[in-house]
């Protein structure tokens, strides 16, 4: 019975862990999602695009690939590991309404 108060404190660190790496996993996983919507969405608007201004098309869905990626990185590492239970739904809610501008289609 002695040992059940240690043995608490030795695995608390390693649920927070684990808890901290599933938040991650269930972000790059929207992400991934969220990257190839996008790309879908370029591949059809190129196709769209008249020749004389596809170079200028690729460049700016280049810089809007680069934009997602950048945010989702900083994203991942932002992740906290004292972050409550509670808390996590909300946390990621958070980072997809932060991307969401990133997704729209530019306008016309």
């Amino acid at each position: 019975m002695r040992y059940c108060p240690l043995l608490m404190l030795v695995l608390s660190p390693l649920a927070l862990a684990q808890d901290q790496a599933i938040q991650r996993e269930l972000m790059q996983r929207q992400q991934q999602s969220e990257a190839f919507s996008l790309q879908l969405r370029q591949s059809q608007e190129l196709q769209k695009a008249p020749p004389a201004k596809r170079a200028l098309v690729e460049s700016r869905q280049l810089t809007e690939r680069q934009q997602l990626e950048n945010t989702g990185e900083r994203q991942i590492r932002e992740v906290r590991p004292d972050t409550p239970p509670n808390l996590r739904a909300y946390e990621r809610h958070k980072a997809e309404e932060e991307r969401r501008p990133l997704l729209a289609p530019p306008p016309p």
